[in-house]
């Protein structure tokens, strides 16, 4: 829930799910006090609960009307479907595969969307589709097309750029907006590309990695995690490279599943995270 900030609202909700009869396991709540604004993040269970599966929906969406607010509902038993998008490296891929079928990302992922097709074979092994798209760079607006046409197929909640390495357009984003992407550096340093040259070029002593949501400002949307490493004098470019794909894989697993676990929400370009 997120909605103005007033007194008794901590309250409100928590004494709205008792009514209900529900049993909280989990809360969380935040006051922006210079934005004026109120974040809560509640679990509670529906063993014994009130209201229906179906009815709560609605219910919910009451109680954040009357809060002058906005509410999002998840049920912890739904795994939503997410599609990964690559190009030519391979590390961010099989590390979210692999979480995926261990257990520890509680997702689908039916569709991996690339713009080559050296990651086939990958995809092949683990069972999920892949779907080769190349990119015009003089004009994208036809292989996005058929980009968002499969994201709609497949029912995908989430697209994870986990390594692929376009730009998506103002008015593919305006359509299909829940988009993550990794970035190789600890932003808002080294925006754009090749920034391990950039980084080993001033001589940083840390190098990192951001998750975060996609906006039409390249590199520039609201931050889910980051993960650092430490550079020494001896380390090349290669070295950036090579230390910086750990925290590639790192930062990116850590923002899937505070996303899946529904502990981030965003507001006014910035996001609260719940962890």
């Amino acid at each position: 829930m997120i909605c103005p900030d007033r007194p008794g609202l901590v309250s409100q909700l928590s004494g709205w799910i008792a009514d209900h009869n529900g049993n909280i396991v989990h809360a969380d709540h935040h006051t922006d006090q210079d934005a004026g604004v109120f974040l809560s993040r509640i679990e509670w269970e529906l063993d014994q609960f009130l209201l229906s599966r179906e009815s709560v929906i609605s219910a919910v969406n009451d109680l954040a009307e009357y809060l002058e607010g906005k509410a999002q509902l998840n049920f912890s038993d739904e795994l939503p479907n997410v599609a990964l998008f690559v190009s030519k490296q391979d590390h961010c891929l099989l590390d979210i595969l692999l979480r995926v079928k261990s257990g520890e990302l509680r997702m689908n992922v039916p569709l991996v969307i690339s713009n080559h097709n050296f990651l086939e074979n990958i995809c092949i092994d683990f069972g999920v589709n892949f779907k080769y798209i190349p990119v015009d760079s003089s004009d994208k607006s036809f292989a996005e097309q058929q980009i968002y046409n499969l994201l709609i197929e497949y029912d995908i909640e989430l697209a994870v750029l986990a390594k692929y390495m376009q730009i998506l357009s103002k008015t593919f984003l305006s359509k299909f907006p829940m988009v993550m992407n990794i970035h190789h550096s600890f932003l808002p340093a080294f925006k754009g590309a090749h920034p391990y040259h950039q980084a080993w070029e001033r001589g940083v002593k840390l190098i990192g990695a951001t998750a975060h949501y996609v906006t039409e400002d390249l590199d520039a949307g609201p931050i889910i995690e980051q993960t650092i490493s430490n550079i020494s004098h001896r380390d090349e470019v290669s070295d950036l490279i090579r230390k910086g794909r750990d925290t590639e894989r790192i930062a990116l697993a850590r923002a899937l599943r505070l996303h899946l676990h529904r502990q981030v929400m965003v507001y006014q370009g910035r996001t609260a995270v719940f962890a």
